[in-house]
């Protein structure tokens, strides 16, 4: 009876809680209804969700929250659920950079190295702006992290500048290309530190949050720091059900904020009704991307990605950390914004069901799309010579050893067993080195190992060529 009763309180709150959110439409709305369809599968008191809030006008005409916030003491989402919103948050930042600028604290030109003058020479020609737009070449900070094993380690602002000191080579010259690094935004934050001598928390609480009524937002520098109302992150599990994703990252600038979809309607509606200063030229640079050496524009703005869809222009930024993925998609033209706030990673695309609310509420506005042709059968692929590659093992033991990479101070240990090679560190790499061509494997399928040879022919290191930290040289011990 005790247990039935129990089932009962629970079930009763999780909908009295839905009722809290009641949405900003009937529900008898058809349109409504589409969007309730969509989320059908995260409406449950046993599994994560998101919440949704729907802007037009200026006015929020959809908001609620599906699925729990908390498994563990099933506590529902609601549109005052407040979220980890990842890479989203890179607009903040962005924007408090543009804000210090319109006071004249700081230039966008100004060399990097001015406001950090512990990072080396290697990063004297890197500009703010490069930064802003991603074109810095900068090595990604969270990859480093990655191939060191410490992304689940406790990690100080300090670590990470001291981690991109050691650094020997940039991707790319600075301006040369596009590449999305979290090292450019973090590096930011650390600027409107030094610059206005608060920390970035308190910078955009002062001047962003606080002036518009954002009152649950705020950059989340301190992982002890109790928020109210917090959405716990999850990950599907295997064989069913969610796994808690714990993290002891509490870095900020390229992610790190927290809020709920009501203040990003309150963000959203800046956009076209400033009052953060500047006046409309504000809103103008936020909006503007960025231009590469040659001259090419790129549709990288200020922490916010232009683009078109279905004729229609939008501003939009995704982020993913941590268990939660999101989404703030903005159609500037049709005063339209969707925002998607989630709590599992890996089983629900905010930025896919984001879109299709506005497949939904936008159908009559899209522009007529040509027809297009069937796609002519993809060729049969011809077999490589990394295909056909292989390695007797007496040829694989020149590989075996361990190698020391000094700008990320750690050691790789390449081993030969059963007639195998594989290369491990720690908890983060245990794979096979599968051969594909002369001195080159694949790791994991995808990572490329070019191992390098000195004068006399010798195995001397090797290079991994893995995403946003390209060139690594790992030397032969």
């Amino acid at each position: 009876m005790i247990r039935n009763f129990t089932r009962t309180l629970i079930a009763l709150s999780f909908s009295m809680a839905l009722a809290v959110v009641a949405p900003c439409q009937t529900r008898g709305d058809e349109l409504t209804e589409k969007i309730d369809k969509l989320f059908a599968n995260w409406n449950k008191a046993d599994s994560p969700g998101c919440a949704i809030a729907i802007i037009k006008d200026g006015k929020i005409i959809y908001a609620r929250g599906y699925g729990i916030a908390n498994l563990e003491y099933n506590v529902p989402i609601t549109k005052t659920t407040v979220f980890y919103i990842a890479s989203t948050s890179k607009q903040f930042t962005a924007a408090c950079i543009a804000l210090l600028a319109q006071r004249n604290k700081l230039a966008l030109d100004d060399p990097i190295r001015k406001y950090l003058p512990e990072l080396s020479e290697l990063y004297q020609p890197v500009t703010l702006r490069h930064l802003i737009h991603h074109t810095s070449g900068i090595r990604d900070f969270q990859t480093l992290l990655d191939i060191q094993g410490r992304t689940d380690d406790v990690n100080t602002e300090q670590d990470v500048i001291e981690l991109l000191a050691r650094q020997k080579q940039l991707n790319f010259k600075p301006g040369e290309q596009y590449e999305y690094s979290n090292s450019g935004y973090f590096l930011l934050g650390v600027i409107v530190k030094r610059v206005s001598g608060q920390s970035l928390r308190e910078f955009a609480a002062e001047n962003i949050f606080n002036p518009l009524g954002m009152k649950n937002t705020r950059f989340h520098d301190d992982r002890s720091l109790v928020v109210n109302n917090r959405a716990s992150g999850y990950v599907p599990r295997r064989g069913g059900g969610y796994s808690l994703y714990t993290t002891n990252f509490d870095l900020v600038g390229n992610g790190g904020l927290m809020t709920t979809v009501e203040d990003l309607f309150l963000w959203d509606r800046n956009f076209y009704e400033n009052n953060l200063g500047g006046g409309s030229d504000f809103v103008s640079q936020l909006m503007t991307g960025g231009t590469l050496s040659n001259g090419e524009k790129i549709n990288y703005a200020y922490g916010l990605e232009l683009g078109d869809y279905r004729g229609l222009s939008v501003t939009a930024h995704s982020g993913g950390f941590a268990g939660f993925v999101t989404e703030m998609l903005r159609f500037p033209g049709q005063r339209f914004t969707v925002i998607c706030l989630s709590n599992v990673r890996g089983a629900l695309d905010s930025t896919a069901l984001a879109y299709r609310i506005a497949d939904i509420y936008l159908a009559k506005e899209f522009k007529p799309q040509p027809p297009q042709s069937s796609p002519a059968p993809a060729p049969r692929a011809a077999t490589t010579e990394a295909t056909l590659f292989s390695l007797p093992p007496a040829k694989m033991t020149e590989y075996v050893g361990d190698y020391y990479s000094d700008e990320l101070q750690v050691t790789y240990r390449v081993r030969l067993e059963r007639d195998k090679l594989f290369v491990r560190f720690r908890h983060v790499i245990n794979g096979e080195l599968e051969p594909s061509s002369k001195d080159t494997f694949k790791l994991y399928g995808a990572i490329v190992v070019q191992f390098t040879r000195d004068g006399q022919n010798r195995i001397n290191g090797f290079i991994p060529q893995n995403g946003g930290a390209k060139n690594i040289r790992f030397t032969k011990l």
